[in-house]
């Protein structure tokens, strides 16, 4: 399109789209503080009651003739009851905890006395975050497309400060959760708006590799939450850290440019003009205004082209066996990806050992599965290798089962090829899908996809308080969805170096031996919506 045409002489990755794609890659590294920083501030550290005899600055450790004699044995979870005391040889629920402050420090979990009956909290209040960034996806993308990328940046970054700060001042548990509802939702307005900005920059040979880049710094903001957390013991201040940092890109409203895409999309072309002149410049190559003209499409042309795809629905995928078998199986597997990254990710307090180092391997893994995703996508091919990753996770975690307890480091070790294999394949599995289905339904079954993705997260909280029924069972679930969406996902077609389905006539027929008479296809341009790679029609945010 008239764009891409522009990028050509521009240059595909000049000076100037490095400086400003660099600048938006930034922000990704806060988003991870605020996705991920609920494994601490929200920890649950070890507690027990507190006895009729003890001072309020009593510690948690007691000897063992003292559990014995005053707290009741649960046979279920092997340890002696935290809910329950023994007063006469009789069991009586508590009424004051003494916590375990020398791992996490001072939690919110402490605070707000989530803790035995109100311990479901905790997981609610995670799920409630992930809703944020379900809402905030559809939200703040749907406001980048109608009001601009870069406004839309701001707001989502000015409202995430603000209302961190008020989450760190929160008097009770629902200010607080539903402060971090909000805040999750501007975490999809400040990673997806700044991606999609830096990647509608960028040719379409450089945009799977930056995309890729993009998630190396989430994963550094991954990392950089467990050092955060290491030197700050307190919940309140620890939150307050995680926002404040937000401050320094508000300076970007004199560095960051409109996307000159979206303008084209608006018909302001004088204005996109003007910001591709400024590229050009810094990018040493000269771009006369009449060649400008020539090269890009007005808003009535682009609009004129997407006709089809508007009359079209998700749903329509359901009307053709074939697309409805495969689109089951590619909602399956943003589900099953979705939900195994982030269980694993809130799962590292459960693995045993040292916690903090447990949270920074898991970060760290992501790194190499990146870098294994950009050498080999094109070589692999996108089906082996999502469905390889996505076995391999299922059989690491699976195997958890069969360790000791004894043997922390291997079940650490199993967990930790699990979330490299399932980072990999929940790259892959944006682009694999999106090369699924049709030009004229992609961009509503991405979104269909991404909101099962959410749902996965939504539940994964959920699945990590099974540890207590029974340690491994968390892994167990995760490793079977994992297993199972990868063995499922062998009978979709290969879609490397294919020539991608535009109509459903066409989409039917991909994969099967069935002649059909393609339309005039234009290649697929991958950019990135919702922390992976999507095609470019799926900008929206819907995901």
């Amino acid at each position: 399109m008239g764009y891409d045409d522009v990028i050509e002489k521009l240059g595909d990755f000049g000076r100037y789209q490095k400086k400003i794609y660099f600048l938006l890659c930034l922000p990704a590294i806060i988003c991870a503080f605020h996705k991920l920083g609920n494994v601490f501030l929200i920890a649950e550290p070890n507690y027990r009651c507190m006895l009729p005899n003890e001072f309020e600055n009593a510690t948690y450790h007691l000897n063992k003739s003292i559990l014995e004699k005053n707290y009741p044995w649960d046979s279920l979870h092997h340890r002696y009851s935290s809910c329950d005391i023994l007063v006469d040889n009789k069991t009586q629920p508590c009424e004051k905890y003494i916590y375990d402050q020398d791992v996490y420090g001072y939690t919110s979990v402490i605070e707000f006395q989530l803790t035995c009956t109100r311990a479901y909290l905790i997981a609610t209040s995670n799920s409630l975050f992930m809703v944020g960034v379900m809402i905030g996806s559809i939200g703040f993308g749907e406001m980048s497309d109608r009001y601009g990328r870069k406004k839309t940046f701001f707001i989502s970054l000015v409202t995430q400060v603000v209302v961190g700060v008020i989450a760190a001042i929160a008097p009770e548990f629902w200010t607080f959760t539903i402060a971090r509802i909000i805040v999750g939702a501007t975490t999809s307005g400040v990673f997806l708006v700044a991606y999609v900005i830096g990647l509608e920059m960028v040719g379409p040979s450089k945009r799977s590799i930056a995309g890729t880049i993009c998630h190396m710094f989430f994963s550094i903001g991954y990392m950089l939450t467990t050092l955060f957390a290491l030197y700050i013991p307190h919940w309140r201040h620890l939150q307050f850290a995680l926002t404040i940092s937000g401050v320094l890109f508000l300076g970007y409203w004199w560095f960051i440019p409109e996307s000159a895409r979206w303008l084209i999309s608006k018909n302001k072309i004088s204005e996109a003009k003007r910001l591709i002149q400024i590229a050009a410049k810094c990018n040493k190559v000269t771009i006369s205004d009449e060649t400008l003209d020539s090269l890009l499409v007005s808003s009535e042309e682009v609009k004129n082209n997407g006709k089809e795809s508007a009359n079209t629905s998700v749903l329509d995928l359901f009307r053709y066996p074939n697309l409805r078998k495969r689109a089951i199986i590619i909602f399956f597997d943003w589900f099953a990806n979705n939900i195994t990254y982030y269980g694993l990710s809130w799962n590292t307090n459960n693995l045993g050992g040292n916690p903090y180092l447990n949270f920074v391997i898991s970060g760290a893994v992501e790194i190499p599965a990146y870098v294994f995703l950009m050498l080999f996508l094109n070589v692999l091919g996108r089906r082996n290798l999502m469905c390889g990753c996505m076995i391999l996770a299922g059989i690491a975690l699976l195997l958890t089962m069969a360790v000791p307890k004894d043997q922390q480091w291997l079940i650490v070790t199993l967990a930790m090829i699990g979330k490299l294999s399932i980072t990999a394949s929940y790259a892959a599995v944006y682009i694999f899908s999106s090369e699924q289905f049709p030009t004229v339904i992609r961009n509503a079954g991405l979104g269909a996809g991404s909101t099962c993705a959410r749902v996965g997260s939504i539940i994964a909280p959920y699945m990590n308080i099974l540890t207590h029924v029974w340690q491994p069972l968390p892994l167990l679930i995760f490793g079977s969805l994992s297993l199972l969406g990868g063995i499922m996902s062998l009978v979709l077609p290969e879609t490397l170096n294919e020539v991608l389905p535009t109509t459903f006539e066409e989409g039917e027929a991909f994969g099967k031996k069935i002649k059909v008479v393609p339309s005039e296809v234009e290649p697929l341009n991958v950019i990135s919506v919702n922390d992976k790679n999507v095609p470019e029609e799926a900008s929206n945010g819907t995901g």
